[in-house]
């Protein structure tokens, strides 16, 4: 059964985000993924501290954080996982700092011992995972997407942890009412994008 691991980096229950997620989560149940829904707000994680300590350790796995909280768990769903949602408002221009937060600490990904000019991401060469990309803004979409940093912060993210994007999402105008709804239109858009993460994930 393909497994689906949803990490939202939502600060806002019940958000253009939060719903977003929701109904994704829902249209890949009923495609019979079983889904695994991480919300950052609520997963403990500490800063990154910078030690570099994870990225002296050779092998493709994952290294090993000095930092005693959950990360070691959340990366061992990660790895499990044949497909990602990854998704964060856009705040500021970018990524929320939650998300930011546990994107600092993918670093394990990479092997960058002392004296080597750059990094190798563990990743490479392992069969990808497939992944889809949520965000929303209170700017027009297409102001996002050009202007923002969000979706390249996300891309990154799958990049990094071995992922494929196959599929996005970008609401735009999310702050436009207090109670935020999403459209039609863009509910069958998770949902197409939920299909192909499943169609993409078995293959």
């Amino acid at each position: 059964m393909t497994k689906i691991l949803a990490i939202n980096g939502s600060y806002r229950a019940e958000g253009m985000t939060d719903q977003a997620v929701e109904i994704i989560v829902n249209a890949l149940r009923s495609l019979g993924a079983t889904v695994e829904v991480i919300l950052l707000r609520e997963f403990p994680l500490a800063f990154c501290s910078n030690c570099r300590e994870c990225t002296q350790q050779p092998g493709s796995s994952p290294g090993n954080c000095v930092q005693d909280d959950n990360m070691a768990e959340l990366i061992q769903k990660i790895e499990q996982a044949d497909g990602v949602v990854l998704a964060s408002p856009t705040n500021f221009a970018s990524t929320t700092a939650l998300f930011k937060r546990f994107m600092e600490r993918l670093v394990v990904y990479g092997y960058w011992p002392w004296g080597k000019h750059s990094p190798k991401l563990r990743s490479k060469g392992k069969p990808r995972k497939k992944a889809v990309l949520i965000s929303s803004s209170a700017a027009p979409a297409f102001m996002g997407l050009l202007f923002f940093t969000t979706m390249k912060q996300l891309k990154i993210s799958a990049k990094t942890i071995g992922a494929k994007q196959v599929g996005k999402i970008f609401i735009g105008l999310a702050a436009k009412d207090p109670q935020p709804v999403l459209s039609d239109h863009t509910k069958q858009k998770i949902w197409n994008a939920a299909t192909k993460l499943v169609q993409t994930a078995k293959g």
